[in-house]
């Protein structure tokens, strides 16, 4: 009877090493797979037209006492607020309360002349409606208009996105297109994806609302709200 002499743990690493010596020639072509592809990053912008406007404003009494300018604040705020309930505006909150000493400087000394107390509210109106209830804040107490942004509806926000995702996606396409054609190559399969965090750009504040002092309502005039989108893709050749 003949006895093989080969141990069996001398036949294991054996076959580790033809699995192995197997992997190399897989694993050097998975690299230059990795090697070969160009990354392009693609931009899409998309103007949607703005109906919301949102509105920043307050109340601002000066007097000689604290408790004096804080009870003037909180019933004119009172009314502010009233009012504005009164007409259902949307996303009514308050966004500042200040009281603090009002200070005069004579002689290089400082001299306590009173107290300045504020009240801030903000809230969103259909734009057609914003002058009309601005004029309307100011009678019932308002001093003070803190600023405006114009927005677009979340429908058409949602779909403009979609459409600058789109076109983000073309132009990082078309990037990869013309510099692979320039160099005699063609894209084959996309590697990786990755969206970019998108930007939904509210309109310049206050210089793109018409404010005037006049008996008729005060016209605010929105705009167009900006949406951008940045898509990265990793394209092999």
């Amino acid at each position: 009877m003949i006895h093989s002499l080969i141990h069996p743990r001398t036949t294991a690493l054996a076959c580790g090493l033809a699995l192995f010596s197997g992997l190399l020639p897989l694993s050097a072509r998975a690299q230059e797979a990795l090697e070969r592809t160009l990354t392009v990053t693609g931009v899409g912008e998309v103007a949607v037209e703005t109906t919301i406007t949102r509105i920043q404003l307050g109340v601002e009494v000066r007097g000689a006492t604290a408790a004096e300018v804080q009870a003037a604040v909180a019933e004119r705020t009172t009314a502010v607020v009233d009012l504005l309930r009164s007409r259902a505006v949307e996303r009514l909150q308050t966004t500042g309360i200040r009281l603090q000493p009002d200070y005069t400087f004579e002689n290089r000394q400082r001299r306590l002349v009173g107290y300045v107390g504020t009240n801030s509210v903000a809230f969103q109106v259909p734009t057609p409606a914003a002058g009309e209830v601005i004029d309307a804040t100011i009678r019932a107490g308002a001093t003070q208009i803190d600023g405006i942004n114009f927005l677009a509806d979340e429908a058409a926000i949602t779909t403009a996105e979609q459409a600058a995702l789109r076109e983000a996606t073309a132009d990082a396409r078309q990037q990869a297109d013309v510099v692979l054609d320039s160099l005699g190559l063609s894209a084959q399969e996309i590697v990786r994806i990755h969206i970019n965090d998108n930007q939904t750009a509210p309109l310049p504040r206050m210089q793109n609302a018409m404010l005037e002092s006049a008996p008729a309502d005060t016209p605010v005039i929105g705009g167009q709200q900006l949406v951008q989108a940045s898509v990265t893709l990793e394209i092999g050749y």
